[in-house]
């Protein structure tokens, strides 16, 4: 499908790898420029090296997210260097395990500005450049926002944030024809996961339990799977009139009855 994305920009947060390097892909596929912004210049490179191998249009900026005068620079270079913006993805966060028994609320802080506080600053330094493009934010978010997950506090609370504050712009932003989603993801195969997992005693017992409750065909969603989602949703000739939608890309694992599982 062509979504008419040739040659405008995007900023990728967390760009390289996972959920978000499949998203970079997925855009340059479509041939967007994309901009790829993360904290190590070496997953920055070696990402962009990837795409222009395949014909492909990139650049990246290094970025500390929780620096809000960092956001500010990262917007201020992707015009300057591109001229504009048509679009950002608010993809990098982290689940750090901060829970309500264990954690402090210094920690609670903490989680909040590596997990939502970039979310509004970069969104907040792009809307004049987005208003003149008639753009769009997709945020990516977490189906712990909606279940929980137990002794991860700051994380849920600044994915529940990420929903709300998808709606939040959506009405604010009407007026300038800027649409807002939100796409979620449950269990998704990536590199990170992989790790956890096969860093788990039980690793194989316990990735077949999670398996298990996926409710559609028994398996991980792909990262290409929320790429093509979150792509879909950048595009103002194809999902033009879609905005403060929460989608989740999960296989049914948030929603569906779980007796089927």
């Amino acid at each position: 499908m062509n979504l008419g994305l040739e040659n405008k920009v995007y900023i990728v947060t967390g760009g390289s790898k996972g959920i978000g390097g499949s998203i970079s892909d997925v855009l340059a596929e479509e041939g967007a420029i994309v901009i790829i912004a993360g904290r190590k210049s070496v997953d920055g490179e070696k990402k962009v090296s990837e795409i222009v191998s395949k014909g492909g249009k990139a650049d990246h900026f290094q970025i500390e997210l929780t620096d809000t005068e960092r956001c500010k620079a990262l917007i201020d270079y992707v015009v300057e260097q591109h001229g504009g913006i048509d679009g950002l993805v608010n993809n990098a966060g982290v689940n750090d395990s901060i829970s309500l028994e264990n954690g402090s609320p210094e920690e609670f802080m903490a989680s909040f500005q590596r997990n939502v506080i970039h979310f509004y600053a970069l969104a907040h330094y792009a809307l004049p450049h987005l208003k003149a493009s008639k753009g769009s934010i997709v945020n990516i978010g977490s189906k712990v926002a909606e279940t929980g997950q137990g002794n991860t506090s700051g994380y849920a609370a600044s994915k529940g944030a990420v929903n709300a504050l998808t709606r939040e712009w959506a009405v604010e932003l009407l007026p300038y024809s800027i649409r807002v989603n939100c796409v979620i993801p449950a269990e998704v195969w990536t590199p990170l996961y992989e790790r956890w997992i096969n860093s788990l005693p039980n690793s194989e017992e316990k990735l077949a339990s999670i398996v298990s409750k996926i409710p559609l065909e028994k398996r991980f969603t792909t990262a290409e799977e929320i790429a093509n989602a979150t792509v879909f949703l950048l595009s103002n000739d194809k999902s033009g009139h879609t905005t403060g939608q929460i989608l989740y890309v999960d296989g049914g694992y948030t929603h569906l009855d779980r007796s089927l599982t």
